[in-house]
């Protein structure tokens, strides 16, 4: 077995609409709760942390898939969403969206139309970090895959 261990240090010098710092590995920003949350909207904060946690790794799942599959792409984009709910001053992640774009290469078969379907659909539920959330925060996938033109 093979134990990977991530270290990350936090600053926060304040109260609750202060400024802090964060530093993990190449990562190093501010942070601060957002200006949607009334807060002062600096840095990122952990809402979009989560996303773009969820969101690189299901995009760096799905273009391994690819790739082991043998499947060639001429591109390979996303957009995600994260739904936030804040009911009765109780806030809950309650769902992330995410909506790759998968364009094959001109020529691409049905069967690899299929294939890049299942795997979108695959990588989703193979990520490490929607596996670490699962129960937790709906992940939903809307997958536009397509060829070439």
């Amino acid at each position: 077995m093979t134990l990977h261990s991530f270290h990350l240090t936090a600053d926060w010098p304040g109260l609750r609409n202060d400024v802090g710092d964060i530093e993990v590995g190449s990562l190093k920003t501010q942070i601060s709760i957002p200006a949607e949350m009334d807060g002062p909207g600096i840095g990122t904060n952990p809402d979009e942390m989560l996303l773009g946690a969820a969101a690189t790794c299901y995009i760096i799942t799905l273009a391994a898939m690819m790739e082991r599959s043998k499947l060639e792409k001429q591109s390979l984009n996303m957009e995600s969403e994260g739904l936030v709910e804040v009911e009765k001053g109780v806030i809950t992640y309650k769902r992330i969206i995410h909506k790759p774009q998968v364009v094959l290469k001109a020529g691409a078969t049905e069967k690899d139309l299929a294939l890049a379907q299942k795997l979108a659909e695959k990588a989703e539920s193979s990520c490490m970090i929607t596996r670490a959330i699962k129960g937790n925060v709906e992940i939903e996938l809307q997958a536009d895959i397509r060829t070439e033109v």
